[in-house]
């Protein structure tokens, strides 16, 4: 890939790259998906170049459809990372050394990049990824058991954690990682698993049902070994008006 970026490098805008967390969430579970790459024995996020012909928003999507197979991921810029030396010179070269890049064309690749960050938080299980031609290693991992990333990329994904323990108190979360019916339970553990901490049971019941997004079914899980819970159900109307107009509360 790389190598063919290089060979229509006119297509392409001079040190300007996205890279792209993004998060699975399924049964209790949080991952991220990562691409073990070529060149090294470090793995990486999905990433690559933003074409002269699109825009930002629109290069982060499809070098992800590349990188990945996955459509339809609704990304959200998060953060800007361009240290000077983010790109050091010895990486470079291992990359360029590894593709048979030639040293003059390989100046392109080598001079400064800054990198746009976006993430998604999707159920891992729907988002299976498929890289053209099977090219490369692509799998979600457990963020409490991320490899060694090239580059600033752990960086980027600490970046992105934070945003999206952040978002938690501007915006809800569960509504395509649930099953259509849940209990409480279950969407507490979902927010605790992304927190990656323990709430209160009793204010996380009071704040969740205060936003308004809930509805309580005339129905209890079944083939519990305890007092059944009730099932709830989001309200989808008032989930996206609470998407677009946000909230204002903390976990």
């Amino acid at each position: 890939m790389l190598k063919e970026v290089i060979a229509n490098k006119e297509n392409y805008q001079p040190g300007l790259s996205t890279d792209c967390v993004i998060f699975g969430f399924h049964d209790n579970q949080l991952k991220v998906l990562l691409i073990k790459t070529k060149y090294s024995e470090d793995w990486a996020l999905p990433g690559g170049f933003v074409r002269v012909d699109e825009s930002i928003d629109e290069g982060a999507v499809n070098v992800l459809q590349r990188r990945t197979g996955l459509k339809g991921i609704f990304l959200r810029q998060f953060a800007t990372f361009g240290k000077v030396n983010r790109n050091p010179i010895a990486f470079s070269q291992k990359v360029v050394n590894f593709f048979g890049i030639p040293k003059e064309e390989a100046l392109w690749y080598q001079r400064r990049f800054v990198t746009i960050g976006y993430y998604a938080l999707v159920d891992f299980l729907q988002a299976v990824p498929q890289p053209e031609g099977n090219s490369e290693v692509v799998e979600w991992i457990d963020i409490n058991s991320i490899p060694s990333l090239i580059l600033d990329h752990k960086e980027i994904f600490d970046k992105a954690l934070e945003t999206l323990r952040m978002e938690l108190n501007l915006v809800p979360v569960g509504y395509n990682l649930l099953p259509e019916k849940f209990t409480i339970p279950q969407l507490q553990k979902l927010y605790e698993t992304i927190l990656g901490r323990k709430l209160d049971r009793r204010n996380f019941l009071r704040k969740i049902t205060s936003i308004g997004i809930l509805n309580k079914l005339d129905e209890k899980k079944s083939n519990v070994a305890h007092k059944a819970p009730n099932l709830y159900s989001f309200d989808k109307e008032r989930y996206e008006t609470v998407l677009n107009n946000g909230l204002h509360q903390g976990w």
